[in-house]
């Protein structure tokens, strides 16, 4: 049984004749007091006539099982089946990829050198100069109270005024842990040293006190305070007092 108005589904249906004969003619009464639906339920009764006319041809020949609707769901059915288990087995083979592309990183991945950043950044600051200062002892106060805004409890800065070096710039970096920072010496002859402080290494990692050189380079390293440092200088301009550190 029809409502009245009628719904878009209800006009539908009556002009594929699909409504019980007394639902039609409840329709019928209704679309003769109201022309403006009528018109527009004539205009899809003879746009279904065209299109009855165009497919009249196709509509006569043997019924085709490749379109059954049945045939089609079953289809699509198998054929997402497929693409499920397509995408599982690409999936594990991404994983177990992934998995062993990180094993042959790991495995050939050089193993990290205790305060490489701050050979670094001697190279950068004092050898090539490439970068400015962020801090000159020039500019009023002290080298160490400039430090203190940025690192809390750590080490004093070094004093090596008995090896003729003290200490003239400043420089903010960063590391995956943090701030660091690079502090520059120079003597009379204007040869450099740095001191250089950053939070410790992934899995906190903190340092012995030990040296390594690389790339005409000596750095000196340890730990405290919550912090991890090095003291670096040319391998052939050692200094006493860094040799006492």
């Amino acid at each position: 049984m029809i409502s009245l108005p009628p719904s878009e589904r209800d006009l539908h249906a009556y002009v594929d004749h699909q409504l019980l004969d007394s639902d039609r003619r409840v329709l019928e009464t209704y679309l003769a007091a109201h022309p403006d639906v009528a018109a527009q339920v004539h205009a899809w009764q003879q746009d279904a006539q065209l299109l009855r006319a165009a497919l009249g041809g196709a509509l006569q020949q043997p019924a085709n099982p490749q379109l059954d609707p049945a045939q089609i769901r079953q289809r699509l059915k198998h054929q997402s089946r497929r693409h499920f288990a397509t995408a599982a087995v690409l999936l594990v083979a991404v994983s177990l990829g992934g998995v062993g592309g990180w094993q042959a990183r790991e495995a050939t991945q050089p193993p990290l050198v205790p305060m490489a950043d701050a050979m670094q950044a001697y190279r950068l600051f004092a050898q090539d100069g490439v970068l400015p200062a962020d801090y000159h002892v020039q500019d009023g106060g002290s080298m160490q109270a400039w430090l203190d805004r940025y690192f809390h409890q750590a080490s004093r800065l070094p004093d090596l005024s008995s090896a003729g070096y003290a200490p003239v710039s400043g420089r903010l970096l960063t590391t995956d842990q943090g701030a660091a920072a690079m502090v520059l010496y120079e003597d009379q002859q204007g040869r450099r040293v740095s001191f250089y402080i950053r939070p410790p290494g992934p899995d906190n990692g903190f340092l012995p006190r030990g040296s390594r050189s690389a790339d005409g380079l000596l750095a000196e390293y340890w730990s405290g305070g919550g912090y991890n440092y090095a003291m670096v200088s040319p391998v052939d301009q050692p200094t006493p007092a860094l040799q006492k550190l």
